[in-house]
């Protein structure tokens, strides 16, 4: 290979590892952005005639609506991502997800316009969910279909590098606007994290809209005619231990890192009284750390196998359950941020880092992104949507943590019996759909 041949090689790598992980960053940027607004100001600024406990139970119920919704966007944007392609997909979703989020910064309060306010926060957490419920799993196929077969869960791994840094950017945001006076915080700070969400949109259309299809989705389905109807579907009725295995894995993955993150951070400010600037600074450095671990963790899964990997994240959840709360009841500064940092970047990164490829090689390339999309988004409404607000129900319930703790066990134990019986994939042929394994021994290579 000339110079030039290598150059364009890396430049087009490049390409496709910035154009799926700046729309993941953007996806969940706007998501944790959310989920922290949700427990910081929403339950005084959207439902102010609550007690602050039922606001935030409120405000949290916002917060699931967009999970409510996201196994419709991944049914309806997985299907056309199967039938026409990935990239309008992906640049379709993307402005939905950044549209959604942006607007919310120009939503007037329930001071300015009563019940309205609450119904258009709603409204635009529905289009956020529905962009949301394709854009990461278009994401990670596109970085799938285009890595080199032993390396697909290293190049996965950047679609879930995205989310940690959309997460990391989201508690900046926010750490950054909380130094305001409280006044101006709750008067028009708050809407500048949202606001900026505008920025990523123009940056990740840009990148998005120079990319090419994948290879394995023109080569595999368009080339040999394998487009199907619905996807979805056949997804569902071809592979239904696939298919529950995605829901199952998500159980922990999702559930808990939602619950550490957004319902975590508003147990230790507003339970345990620990200052805004020093929560949201111990959680800044568990997702600084867990950028290095989601992708020590992806590419350990193309040696060792997905299932290994995956498994010690969900057993390492059920270990954590209880020692979380021991840790941030200490209210010390190194203790809060040693329990995030256990739960982002031991027990999600362990999760996330192989689940990208691993969810991607379950389905064969002509219902891929459909039964993707679809089944991972219903885990989602099972697990994460729910979790902050369980977890605030259980605690205004039985007035202490214990029963978190039970529940985040829980969702662990549910996705170490889903991996448990899931296949391993890490050496499958993804090209190949069931009928072909034996057909094709090698993927086809990603173009350079």
């Amino acid at each position: 290979m000339t110079e030039m041949a290598r150059d364009g090689a890396r430049t087009s790598r490049l390409r496709v590892i910035l154009a799926a992980s700046i729309g993941s960053a953007l996806e969940w940027y706007d998501f944790f952005l959310y989920g922290t607004a949700a427990a910081l100001v929403f339950g005084e600024l959207f439902f102010p005639k609550s007690d602050p406990v039922v606001g935030t139970l409120l405000s949290f119920l916002t917060f699931g609506v967009g999970f409510v919704v996201r196994p419709f966007g991944g049914l309806l944007f997985g299907i056309l991502g199967d039938r026409y392609g990935r990239k309008p997909v992906l640049v379709a979703t993307l402005l939905m997800i950044g549209i959604g989020t942006t607007a919310i910064g120009f939503l007037p309060t329930y001071a300015q316009i009563g019940v309205w306010a609450p119904v258009l926060l709603v409204a635009m957490r529905v289009i956020q969910g529905l962009g949301a419920g394709a854009e990461y799993g278009g994401a990670v196929i596109y970085l799938v279909e285009n890595a080199p077969p032993k390396h697909r869960g290293f190049w996965g791994g950047f679609a879930p590098l995205g989310v940690s840094v959309g997460n990391l950017l989201a508690a900046a945001a926010f750490a950054l606007v909380t130094m305001l006076p409280r006044e101006q915080l709750m008067s028009w700070g708050w809407r500048l994290p949202f606001l900026a969400s505008f920025l990523l949109i123009v940056v990740g259309i840009f990148v998005r809209m120079r990319i090419t299809e994948t290879p394995v989705y023109t080569e595999a389905v368009v080339a040999r005619g394998k487009v199907e109807s619905n996807p979805a579907m056949e997804a569902l009725r071809r592979h239904p231990r696939n298919f529950f295995v995605v829901l199952g894995a998500r159980m922990a993955e999702n559930g808990l890192g939602y619950f550490f993150p957004v319902f975590g951070l508003s147990y230790v400010i507003t339970t345990l009284g620990v200052p805004k600037a020093d929560a949201l600074s111990a959680l800044m450095l568990a997702f600084t750390i867990e950028l290095f671990a989601i992708l020590g963790f992806a590419a350990l899964s193309d040696r060792i196998g997905r299932r290994p990997v995956y498994m010690f994240g969900a057993l390492a959840g059920v270990a954590l359950s209880f020692p979380f709360f021991w840790m941030v009841g200490t209210k010390e500064w190194i203790m809060i941020a040693l329990a995030f940092i256990l739960a982002r970047a031991v027990v999600t990164a362990a999760m996330f880092g192989p689940q990208a490829a691993y969810f991607a090689e379950l389905f064969p390339p002509q219902r891929r992104f459909a039964g993707f999309a679809f089944a991972r988004e219903l885990g989602s409404l099972l697990s994460g949507g729910p979790a902050p607000f369980v977890a605030t129900a259980l605690v205004a319930a039985y007035g202490t943590w214990w029963p978190v703790a039970c529940y985040a066990m829980f969702l662990s134990a549910c996705t170490v019996v889903a991996i448990w019986i899931g296949p391993e994939t890490y050496q499958e042929n993804i090209a190949a759909d069931e009928s072909e394994q034996a057909e094709l021994p090698v993927a086809i290579p990603a173009r350079a």
